[in-house]
């Protein structure tokens, strides 16, 4: 059987190959406009559903399953999921953060399950390499979507609906992007610590206490047909979150009857304000970019705008420096 490391090779030698020919070749540009997918025609549930839910849903997310890890936590349920918000050309993230900070077994005597969360691209070619890239390693899961930024509230509702079917025994559970470098042994051992008794309707992470942008030249703009009021209830930064498994069902349940917004941060925050969840604010989570150094890292959480490059460079040294003290 060949290594893993022959096949990861091998799969970089195809997916160069494969972008180097698709790009040579004149096709029509396409273009997507970014508004929120929503079924208007909503099939029976057959990836998993809520039969206590009674009510007509106002979003139902009934999107299928075109790459699924649904046995991940079967054999034994993780003390930490990880769910790391990518899209399709980030094949270069995606591998650095295996080798780091999210490899399933960096910690000893503790399960974390790493899962790379992402929706169908238009682009035939990058869904190929997907597939491929995830019959490799196995830690990917795609939902039937189109993947673009003003989806990315779909995408965060896809990580909580996978939890909650097929990994709700888990403890905790880790939502973040792929340009983030995350310190384990300070996100485990220090904040969540497990010899202590798990929490239930957690949720912390760097807290923003703000409202609309009513520029539409911003990215983060909100009209207001979508959100008349002039302030957001509190909500974590999207670059990175921690909460108790039993509230990814329910925040899902609550999207199922919540006016889909496109900035996934503040719609998140939108649940936990209807599920009364006050997100506790947590100065280790940081939702920009820090220059690196040892003693500066070793006490945060989450770091924002990490290349791969500086993934490997930063997890290297730390690691390789453990017995030193700050």
């Amino acid at each position: 059987m060949p290594s893993k490391v022959s096949c990861l090779y091998l799969l970089t030698v195809v997916c160069w190959a494969s972008a180097l020919w698709y790009l040579s070749v004149s096709r029509p540009s396409t273009s997507y406009v970014g508004q929120v997918a929503i079924p208007i025609n909503p099939k029976a549930g057959k990836n998993g559903t809520f039969t206590n839910i009674r009510t007509r849903s106002l979003n139902p997310h009934d999107f299928d399953y075109l790459i699924n890890e649904e046995k991940k936590c079967e054999a034994e349920p993780p003390y930490l999921v990880i769910l790391i918000s990518t899209t399709h050309k980030e094949f270069d993230a995606r591998q650095a953060i295996r080798e780091t900070w999210g490899d399933e077994s960096s910690l000893a005597d503790m399960r974390v399950v790493t899962l790379f969360l992402l929706g169908r691209s238009t682009d035939g070619v990058l869904n190929q390499m997907v597939e491929q890239e995830s019959q490799i390693f196995h830690d990917i899961v795609v939902e039937d979507f189109i993947d673009s930024y003003h989806n990315l509230t779909l995408k965060t509702l896809m990580g909580m609906r996978w939890v909650a079917t097929f990994c709700s025994k888990a403890q905790y559970v880790l939502k973040t992007d792929s340009d983030i470098f995350v310190n384990m042994e300070n996100l485990v051992f220090n904040l969540l610590k497990p010899t202590t008794k798990p929490r239930r309707r957690y949720f912390t992470g760097y807290v923003i206490n703000g409202g609309p942008i009513r520029d539409m030249r911003s990215k983060w703009y909100m009209g207001r047909d979508l959100y008349p009021d002039s302030k957001y209830p509190p909500f974590c930064s999207g670059t990175g979150y921690v909460f108790s498994a039993d509230v990814a069902e329910l925040i899902y349940q609550t999207s199922l009857h919540t006016r889909l917004l496109h900035l996934e941060d503040v719609y998140v925050g939108v649940c936990l304000r209807k599920l009364g969840i006050h997100p506790f604010q947590n100065s280790g989570f940081n939702h920009w970019k820090m220059a690196y150094s040892l003693c500066r890292y070793r006490r945060v959480v989450t770091v924002h705008q990490i290349s791969p490059e500086e993934m490997h460079r930063i997890w290297n040294d730390m690691t390789s420096k453990k017995h030193l003290k700050c």
